[in-house]
């Protein structure tokens, strides 16, 4: 009664949150500019957390100026700081708003310089003006510490056009009172009558004082106007720059990510028709092969979609692309806990069928569990391994994959318990086994006990078979080389849609006659060309914007990404920590959990499986980037669980059996756990065939990865993990593990012989 208490409780709560709060969409899905930018030492101040929270304040307050709706700015270790602008797809504009770095000076102008060779006097500086008139000016009065905001207004009474208001705060009102005072003084028309502003080396307005200002008088009080023939525009980007003021550290760009709106649209259409798709395939596998609990399951398998996707827009998490696939992935690995439940309880069943489907039930639950558990920790490792060490949409990966995971576990050991529970305790189901599913161990279970193969004594030909793989990977890497994305490599890669077909030597041509002969240039699909270079500004991705519409029609840029040298170097070497962590980590908890023979066969496999995923990828050439990380610390989840699986029923035979020789108990492990392997593989692959199908290029290749890890996991779990256990435990003196101890319970009566409900 509890458990379904707690179950009807947790399903409630799903959908309060399913349906009162709204997903937090990332750029990647919405449409927007993402910048990163990092802080640096300057000669007066030195970048750390203190400056750099500093400078976000100052950006903050300038991307307010801007008027981005739901903008957000955070600080990213001690010196980055995540500027996303949604809906926001010129980034010309943006970064050269928020991306300023000198300090806000007002000047009073001296004159104006003839001399293009003059050198300015001490204190002195020369700067052209708005319309490129070199001005002379006077040391500064006033910094932007002495400017507390601005603001463009229009003018509807006297319909004199748009204006910028000017507040300032301390000493800033009677500073800029003196310095309109005395350029008062000058006769109207003459330079000296102007005051410059000045931000980032560049005159952003050199207004002329008014005429109505006397001489020594100036413009007192604590804000002041500055008018022109400002566009709308214009008015509002020089408050914006007046309102930001000055940074205390200059900052760089060192990465820049732009989404177009239709590509994220693409992207949630694609994935929510990959997971309707998948379910409904997994579903009827599901209810094919274990009939009334698989319905069941089914059933839990909906309620698990429910309960991951309440609690990711209830801990407002951001779903960005691959967050998404890893929803997707989750539904189909999701049913992993349920055919482990459901084969162990077939045992329990074919062992005693006088105790009835509902205690096979049971005891099936309660014997799964340390598989489940220990399956699933695995996975929830390489998730933290993401969330931690990666960087981008990719940590997004991490966070649905480990929401996923912990909803997986209350759907099957919640939600499907309570369900069968209810059903299992029905008289009409309780005398018909075969009905539940449980009545028998499955055709290709029953195979396997009759004829017995010694899989494990062709252990060598099977490791052989591994071993070619490996160096038909290694040989692709080696001869082929990675291609690493501009992620790991920087550079800018930008993606376009044209409204005309253009072939790929029309769009080479285009983009070489705009300046940039070394630039590869790719066509995928009928209208889409990426363009990527090693060095590209924002000017410069115009002209070939420009260059291939005159080829192809209408352009829209779908994605753009820019990743600094210093960053892709960053993002690589993280990569490459974050798979040796996630070596020692599996093996650390695999030696805690089971013992060190197991531990160094199942780490051996998983890197087995991570060299012929890579090598897969160079042999057909495709991205290495970060959505291949994520792909394939998953594929070493996946490979984990599956050897998990096959040594914790090692484990159990082989502490019933002490005397038993290891190589039998583990070739019978084997066998006996082949079903349930096969069955979690196909309910993943529905999925991910979807996905490979429907979801766009970054998401097929997140989709051939995991495939390819799942085959290759499938058979290493098996084919190499378990046979280098068998070679490492001949050689180790460990000693079999001690059988389970079991406390004496008196007899109680099944209540399914009753059709009571306990």
């Amino acid at each position: 009664m509890v458990r379904a208490l707690l179950a009807l409780a947790v399903i409630a709560g799903s959908l309060f949150f399913a349906f009162t709060t709204p997903a937090r969409l990332g750029l990647d899905l919405r449409g927007g500019t993402q910048i990163v930018l990092e802080t640096k030492d300057s000669p007066t101040a030195k970048a750390n957390q203190e400056s750099t929270d500093r400078a976000l304040e100052v950006l903050r307050r300038r991307v307010d100026a801007l008027g981005v709706a739901e903008s957000s700015l955070t600080r990213s270790g001690e010196r980055r700081i995540i500027v996303e602008l949604p809906d926001v797809q010129d980034p010309r504009k943006a970064a050269d708003v928020i991306g300023r770095t000198a300090q806000l000076t007002v000047h009073p102008v001296l004159g104006v310089e003839q001399n293009a060779n003059a050198k300015p006097a001490a204190g002195e500086r020369i700067l052209p003006d708005e319309q490129g008139q070199p001005l002379k000016l006077a040391q500064p009065v006033l910094t932007g510490q002495g400017i507390k905001g601005a603001q463009a207004g229009l003018d509807q009474e006297n319909m004199s056009g748009w204006f910028v208001t000017v507040d300032f705060r301390g000493n800033g009102g009677k500073a800029w009172k003196d310095a309109t005072a005395k350029a008062a003084c000058s006769p109207i028309g003459d330079p000296t009558r102007r005051i410059a502003i000045v931000l980032d080396d560049k005159v952003i307005s050199s207004p002329q004082v008014n005429e109505t200002v006397a001489c020594n008088v100036g413009i007192a009080g604590g804000s002041t106007q500055i008018t022109g023939s400002f566009t709308p525009t214009e008015a509002k980007d020089l408050a914006a720059l007046i309102q930001g003021g000055a940074l205390p550290v200059p900052v760089s760009i060192i990465e820049q990510r732009v989404v177009g709106p239709t590509l994220g649209d693409a992207a949630i259409d694609a994935s929510a028709k990959a997971a309707v798709i998948g379910v409904i395939l997994t579903a009827l596998f599901i209810i094919v092969v274990y009939r009334l609990v698989g319905a069941l399951a089914a059933i839990a398998l909906a309620c698990y979609s429910l309960i991951s996707y309440a609690t990711l827009v209830a801990l407002g998490a951001t779903l960005t692309l691959p967050g998404l696939a890893g929803f997707v992935l989750a539904i189909g690995m999701a049913i992993d806990a349920n055919v482990l439940v459901f084969e162990r309880a077939r045992e329990e069943y074919a062992a005693a069928p006088a105790k009835g489907t509902r205690r096979a039930l049971s005891t099936g639950f309660d014997k799964a569990f340390s598989a489940i558990a220990d399956s699933n920790i695995t996975t929830l490792l390489a998730a933290g391994l993401l969330f931690f060490l990666a960087s981008g949409p990719v940590r997004g990966f991490g966070v649905t994959l480990s929401i996923g995971v912990l909803a997986s576990l209350v759907s099957a050991l919640l939600v499907t318990r309570v369900l069968a529970d209810l059903a299992m305790s029905r008289g009409f189901v309780a005398k018909r086994p075969k009905l539940t599913g449980l009545g028998s161990t499955g055709r290709v279970r029953d195979w396997l006990d009759r004829h017995n193969p010694d899989l494990m004594g062709r252990r060598r030909i099977w490791l052989g078979i591994s071993a070619l793989a490996v160096v038909i990977a290694v040989t692709g890497i080696a001869t082929r080389g990675l291609n690493f994305g501009v992620e790991f490599t920087g550079g800018r890669l930008v993606e376009y849609s044209t409204s005309r077909s253009v072939n790929v030597d029309t769009a080479r041509e285009a983009v070489a006659d705009a300046g940039f002969p070394r630039a590869v240039v790719q066509t995928s699909g009928e209208d889409d060309i990426s363009v990527r270079t090693e060095q590209l500004n924002n000017d410069e991705e115009r002209r070939i914007h420009d260059a291939l519409a005159e080829k192809g029609g209408q352009v829209t840029k779908l994605r753009d990404e820019l990743i600094g040298p210093s960053l892709g170097d960053e993002l690589r070497q993280k990569a490459l920590i974050a798979l040796g962590v996630a070596l020692l980590a599996q093996l650390a908890y695999l030696a805690v959990r089971f013992r060190w023979t197991f531990g160094a066969g199942a780490v051996i496999a998983m890197l087995h499986d991570v060299l012929i995923v890579t090598g897969v990828f160079a042999w057909f050439g495709k991205p290495i980037d970060g959505v291949f990380l994520a792909a394939l610390l998953t594929v070493i989840g996946y490979s984990v669980n599956d050897s998990v699986v096959v040594f914790d029923r090692i484990r159990e035979l082989w502490g019933a059996d002490r005397d038993g020789k290891f190589a039998a108990i583990a070739n019978r492990a084997s066998l006996q756990t082949v079903p349930r392997t096969v069955n979690t593989g196909i309910g993943a692959v529905f999925i991910l065939a979807a996905l490979a199908l429907l979801g766009g290029d970054s998401l097929t290749d997140f989709a051939i990865a995991l495939l390819v890890g799942i085959a290759v996991g499938t058979w290493s779990s098996v084919f190499t993990a378990t046979p280098l256990a068998i070679i490492f435990q001949s050689r180790s003196k460990s000693a079999p593990p001690r059988p389970k101890k079991k406390l004496a319970a008196k007899p109680r009566r099944d209540p399914a012989d009753s059709g009571a409900v306990v």
